[in-house]
């Protein structure tokens, strides 16, 4: 029988240097150029955790089989300040420096960076003042599994897990802050995925149902001598989600919109299959090949419910793109009028899955070389690839077209499509073992790095400038377009989006279309990593020993040789089209004529070459 337990204590801050002051965007035709001032994500941004966890496992030797039965409990405490644009924010289309500077002088700007000071001094007199949320979590699980010897050359294991979620006291906490709250709204209809009417309870948390995890492997030596061998798996798996989802609801009754999980919403699960095989060859060669397929059956997707299915479509003589009318909004009622409200609620989907294919050679050479290259091919399908703890960034980050909370297969951000990988290593030993160099040698190459283009602005009217796809005109379609400024300038940005287009490969063959969701690929990337080990070995007791070790690694070393190596490339912009909808439904673009090429050089640490030293005493 083995007994684990464990307590641990999270205590995180997020302390900005900046002073409190309003967040000054600044933007022309859609398009945000310039954000200043205070760090909004950082306004008294406390995070405290307390972890719980405990589980058993016995085992019982049955002859030819191996019995595992236990089970497991975990509880996750979290208390949550997260004030996001607490001191306010002046938002603007400005197009020129002295717009900017006469917005300044106005005094709406003077009484914005007073009101942020003013927050701040009278929350950090007492920091309940500040908005906080608590929440409990938890997650209750048995399982028994019997690993069957069937013979000398095939074992067999089955078994059976089972999940259940715990929400211990978070609706309380919920009801204690609608109770202080503004503007929380339980009467307002909404509509769910299908578009039914429907009501949200804040103090009602997603479905504690159990949920039941069948699994069943195989390992087979097929030759009986170890050279080859056999093993694979199906079964379904559950896992956990990012609790600040929960933290959402219970925190944000009223932010702005509501931030909801659907009653019905289930732990993430999928089912995966594997099938592997190791192939041993005379020389120390081995081969390793390996398959897997994932299906979701609860994967997660962030719908509005504030709206109804579109029943309009975009006033343009070629993109006939469903557009959302005011009659396909839940509202709200308010004596001074009906205005259109948001319910970003997180709900499941089955549709997503991916495939994975992986292949490696390797060998243990005579004298401490050892070398290894592998091929990894990965493709993955989901509704919505989550990028974010926010559930309107969830929503406003996941591209759409038509009706935006219909989920639709399309390839997922995630992952690179192929990968090569290789490694070599080659250790030196010397004076009577007491002494070893090793060098070593790392390569990858992989072609990945998803991406879409989407309109910067709202063609689509349902209140997200980020997520609507762009449609991607042909020369003709483009001269009826209608361009923001002066026809001369109108004239101009047409000229820079046709070059741009002839230059992007991707477009150019998709004239007339909308562009596919994630269907664009970043171009091929690679670098090499080198390794140099030291150590120093000495006795303290007969057969004893003890070994100090010294490193030096140096990361993407091409990059060292010449600036031009090992840089990545990275999409200059994903949003290059600005786009609105003047009073008559017809979209006005404006397109940024400096953007000349799709692909920028990307400077961050990973286009750098970079020197790591270290120690390590082994004993």
């Amino acid at each position: 029988n083995k007994l684990q337990g464990g307590f641990t204590q999270f205590r995180d801050t997020r302390d900005p240097f900046s002073t409190p002051f309003p967040v000054v965007s600044i933007g022309k035709d859609n398009i945000r150029y310039i954000v200043a001032g205070h760090e909004p994500f950082s306004i008294y941004n406390r995070l405290d955790q307390d972890v719980f966890q405990i589980n058993d496992n016995f085992n019982l030797y049955l002859g030819k089989h191996t019995l595992t039965v236990g089970a497991a409990f975990e509880k996750f405490s979290f208390n949550n300040a997260f004030n996001l644009n607490t001191y306010g924010g002046t938002f603007g289309d400005i197009g020129s420096v002295s717009e900017f500077l006469d917005s300044v002088k106005r005094p709406g700007f003077k009484a914005a960076v007073e009101g942020a000071k003013a927050t701040f001094n009278a929350n950090s007199k007492n920091e309940l003042g500040w908005n906080w949320s608590y929440v409990t979590v938890g997650q209750t699980s048995v399982f028994i599994q019997d690993e069957f010897q069937v013979n000398n050359n095939f074992t067999l294991t089955y078994g059976l897990r089972m999940d259940k979620p715990s929400y211990f006291n978070t609706t309380d906490s919920i009801s204690a802050l609608l109770k202080k709250s503004c503007c929380y709204l339980p009467n307002v209809t909404y509509f769910n995925a299908e578009g039914t009417p429907t009501k949200l309870d804040q103090t009602v948390l997603p479905s504690t149902k159990p949920l039941f995890s069948p699994r069943l492997g195989f390992n087979w030596n097929v030759t009986g001598d170890g050279k080859t061998q056999l093993r694979g798996g199906s079964g379904l798996f559950t896992g956990r989600f990012p609790f600040v989802w929960i933290g959402n609801q219970a925190g944000n009754p009223n932010f702005f919109f509501r931030q909801m999980t659907d009653p019905s919403f289930q732990f993430p699960q999928v089912w995966r299959s594997n099938l592997g095989v190791d192939k041993k060859f005379d020389g120390g060669w081995l081969v390793t090949a390996d398959f897997i397929y994932t299906k979701d059956i609860n994967a997660m997707m962030v719908r509005d419910y504030g709206l109804n299915k579109p029943t309009g479509t975009l006033n343009s003589p070629f993109d006939k793109r469903p557009a959302y009318q005011f009659k396909d909004k839940a509202l709200t009622d308010f004596p001074s009028g009906n205005f259109p409200v948001s319910a970003y609620v997180f709900t499941n989907n089955n549709i997503g899955y991916s495939t994975n294919l992986s292949l490696e050679v390797k060998r243990n050479w005579t004298g401490g070389l050892y070398t290894s290259l592998g091929y990894n091919f990965g493709q993955s399908f989901d509704a919505s690839s989550i990028s974010a703890e926010i559930s309107s960034d969830a929503y406003d980050r996941n591209p759409a077209y038509g009706n935006v909370n219909q989920a639709v297969s399309a390839p997922s951000l995630y992952g690179n499509l192929h990968r090569f990988v290789g490694v070599a290593a080659k250790k030196f030993s010397y004076n009577g073992g007491k002494m070893a160099t090793t060098f070593s040698a790392f390569f990858q190459a992989a072609k990945g790095g998803r991406f879409s283009y989407t309109y910067s602005g709202d063609i689509n009217g349902d209140g997200s400038g980020n997520n609507d796809l762009m449609f991607i005109p042909t020369d003709a379609q483009l001269d009826q377009m209608t361009f923001s400024g002066t026809a001369a300038e109108g004239a101009t940005q047409k000229a820079a989006f046709k070059a741009y287009i002839n230059q992007d490969n991707y477009l150019k063959d998709n004239r007339g279309e909308v562009v596919e969701k994630y269907g664009l690929l970043s171009p091929w990337f690679s670098n090499i990593d080198l390794k140099v080990m030291q150590d120093f070995s000495f006795e303290v007791a007969p057969s004893k020993m003890h070994t100090i070790q010294f490193s030096l690694d140096l990361l993407n070393v091409g990059n060292l040789v010449s600036s031009k190596w090992g840089v990545r490339q990275q999409v200059a912009n994903t949003q290059p089209v600005g786009v609105s909808v003047n009073a008559a439904g017809v979209p006005v673009y404006s397109f940024d004529k400096a953007l000349t090429s799709t692909f920028v050089n990307d400077f961050n640490l990973a286009s750098r070459w970079q020197l790591q030293l270290g120690a390590r005493y082994i004993f």
